[in-house]
């Protein structure tokens, strides 16, 4: 399982790319994983509000069905709209071209809840 460590983690399994106010979201190998071959992709639309904790997409596997929680609060600014022709990109690479949406967020202290990638390696190792 790769859990790289430039990146940040939610509890959710979402990891998070920050660069200055804009977050790159996407979920982790773990959580790819755990999903199996994935079928569909719902992600935000471009321009909502969404809120730390909230449902903000959805990844539909041959498993089942999981929503996509936003780890930060803030309005959505670009979205990966090529997940809609290529949904099984969230399973080939998921921390590169799977990316779901990017966040612009106003809050930094947001960030000190999210989890390093060597406390999502103990979360995902029980």
């Amino acid at each position: 399982m790769q859990v790289p460590e430039q990146l940040r983690y939610s509890s959710d399994h979402e990891w998070i790319s920050v660069s200055g106010s804009r977050a790159r979201i996407g979920i982790t190998d773990f959580a790819q994983d755990a999903l199996g071959d994935v079928v569909y992709v719902q992600v935000p639309t471009l321009g909502s509000a969404v809120t730390a904790g909230d449902s903000f997409g959805e990844v539909e596997s041959t498993k089942s069905v999981s929503d996509v929680y936003a780890p930060l609060t803030g309005t959505v600014v670009a979205v990966n709209d090529s997940l809609g022709d290529s949904p099984e990109t969230l399973n080939s690479d998921p921390y590169g071209a799977g990316w779901l949406c990017e966040i612009e967020f106003t809050d930094d202290g947001q960030l000190a809840g999210l989890l390093d990638a060597a406390a999502y390696q103990a979360l995902i190792d029980g």
